[in-house]
């Protein structure tokens, strides 16, 4: 026996307001019985000892633990620049600004 019936889908069509011909009703009510015997598939695997999940595979975070290391002196890192002021990195005025 069909999930949905064809004069249940015409039901469903005028409340929606839709203009279905015969041919799409007919279509349409197989489609909807074919997914709504899917879902009762799935209602009746489902188990209440069951965690729901996001995914069935366990995703574990792959990252590398910090480890904490010495940084580079002021000195070291104002070696290689270009231009030094005040112990920064000097660089052109830009957008006409004034200090």
């Amino acid at each position: 026996m069909p999930a949905i019936s064809r004069d249940e889908v015409a039901h469903l069509a005028r409340l929606s307001r839709l203009a279905l011909s015969d041919a799409e009703l007919d279509e349409f009510a197989g489609q909807l019985d074919s997914i709504l015997s899917h879902v009762k598939a799935v209602a009746e695997v489902a188990a209440d000892d069951v965690p729901p999940t996001a995914s069935p595979n366990p995703i574990t975070n792959v990252t590398r633990p910090d480890v904490i290391v010495p940084g580079l002196t002021p000195e070291q890192a104002l070696s290689g620049a270009p231009a030094v002021e005040q112990d920064r990195f000097a660089v052109p005025q830009i957008l006409g600004e004034e200090q």
